[in-house]
């Protein structure tokens, strides 16, 4: 997750980082790294190499805690071994399993709660080993003074709020990260015009439910529109975009603004989970296919050019085949740019544990293959229609299965959940602005030759500790 730094301040102790989870779990990891290298600890990229192995851990379902755990038993082992002199474990199973974790796992020597990202140093140092965080949803809210070492080239996140406020049965996201609680609007152009100095090409707002920024602010329905306007006007970066639309606080405001400004991406990640109502009615989310359906015909009619990305969970309690269907039928009538599908995840933690997890493991895996059978001609149609255009870049460097060819993204793809731009033709460094033109089109990526350097940046560029 992080960069080779190189030792500084007399520092004898190196760090690696596996980082797992969200961007927002990115975001925490970067924050942990920007105390360490500001203090003069150095940090790797390659935790086999490390002294200090931290584990950023996700527990948001089944499947991302045993990647969180099988990440922490491997480094245990090796701190048996004596490889690794210290484990330390951060991130959202910390805040939910601290305790069991200390009692099956001796190894971890330390632990870092959600609102303990400034202690990581007293961590790696071995000033907090027996302390346990409150096991409670966190109540942290960082801003712009805090360092950070930026983990990514040409594109950055940028946290607008933390916790979330919604009931939705399937996550126990609240119980981790706590309530919703916005930054400060200018706090944040602040943070913004920081990235923008270290030559950010790409902004992407996030939080768990961003859509709803500032309504804790009192800044009404309009908080993430007023946010987005300060951004444009403060700060020279040529792409923004938010992530994680929530169909109840989503603000029509915004695509007039999208529609009038080039630079807010034409972007629309807005996971519906179900359309139908029973369904949506047990995951305690409001709306159903109709409003749904004439929601994203709005938007698309103010920004002709809208991408519209959503997630769905199939065998939720209380789907049976009819339901499954009308999900299927909503997926081909509406033709999503890009679609992902998850089987639903059981867990006690659940707020809606008690609805069981009726629908066998197999049906839900078939019913996921269904879903996203029937999305891959729809993806190759929309790609097929982007053949011939010239469309800006964003390079994000060598691709690693195949290095003769340069992986890039049009603004109609987020980074690490869409497709990608594989330029096949001329190269430029990475976080460079290019000019493509679409050659080829598959089912979700794209293959360009390159026209023109728009913005380039730097050959090597220098990862900055920002302070």
């Amino acid at each position: 997750m992080a960069l080779d730094r190189g030792k500084s301040n007399g520092s004898d102790v190196s760090v690696g980082m596996i980082g797992l989870g969200c961007a927002k779990n990115l975001v925490d990891g970067e924050v942990m790294l920007g105390h360490l290298r500001r203090d003069g600890v150095t940090v790797t990229s390659d935790p086999t190499r490390a002294d200090v192995v931290i584990v950023n851990t996700c527990g948001f379902i089944t499947d991302a805690k045993k990647e969180s755990l099988e990440a922490i038993l491997e480094v245990a082992e090796a701190r048996r071994q004596g490889t690794v002199k210290r484990l330390v474990v951060a991130g959202c199973m910390v805040q939910a399993y601290a305790k069991e974790m200390q009692l099956e796992i001796p190894e971890i020597d330390a632990f870092v709660g959600l609102d303990q990202l400034e202690d990581i140093l007293e961590a790696v140092r071995g000033e907090r080993d027996g302390f346990l965080p409150d096991q409670h949803g966190a109540i942290r809210l960082y801003d712009h003074n805090q360092p950070r070492l930026l983990s990514t080239k040409g594109h950055a996140y940028l946290k607008v709020a933390e916790g979330c406020d919604n009931p939705c049965t399937f996550c126990h996201i609240p119980a981790m990260r706590g309530r919703y609680r916005s930054r400060r609007l200018g706090d944040l152009v602040a943070d913004a015009r920081r990235l923008d100095g270290a030559g950010v090409k790409e902004l992407i707002l996030i939080a768990q439910d961003t859509t709803r920024y500032g309504e804790d602010l009192d800044l009404g329905r309009e908080g993430l529109l007023r946010l987005v306007e300060a951004i444009l006007e403060s700060t020279s970066i040529p792409w923004i975009r938010f992530l994680y639309a929530y169909p109840a606080t989503l603000d029509e405001g915004l695509f007039d603004l999208m529609a009038a400004e080039s630079r807010f991406l034409s972007y629309l990640d807005i996971p519906l989970q179900h359309v139908d109502r029973t369904v949506l009615k047990a995951m305690k989310r409001g709306g159903d296919a109709r409003s749904y359906r004439r929601m994203i015909d709005q938007a698309r009619t103010k920004v002709t050019d809208l991408a519209v990305r959503t997630t769905f969970i199939v065998g939720f309690p209380g789907e049976g085949e009819a339901e499954f269907r009308a999900l299927e039928d909503f997926v081909q009538e509406i033709r999503f740019d890009h679609m992902g599908a998850f089987t639903y995840s059981w867990q006690e933690e659940n707020p809606g544990a008690a609805l069981g997890d009726p629908i066998p493991e197999e049906t839900k895996r078939e019913r996921m293959d269904r879903l996203m059978e029937l999305q891959q001609p729809i993806s190759m149609a929309n790609n097929q229609d982007l053949v011939g255009q010239r469309l800006p870049a964003l390079v994000e460097g060598p691709l690693e299965e195949m290095e003769l060819l340069t992986a890039a993204r049009l603004g109609r793809q987020a980074p690490g959940i869409d497709g990608r731009l594989l330029i096949n033709d001329g190269t430029a460094p990475a976080g460079s602005l290019v000019e493509v033109e679409i050659m080829e089109a598959h089912p979700y990526d794209l293959v360009g030759a390159m026209v023109k350097v728009i913005d380039e940046a730097p050959e090597t560029i220098e990862l900055p500790v920002l302070t």
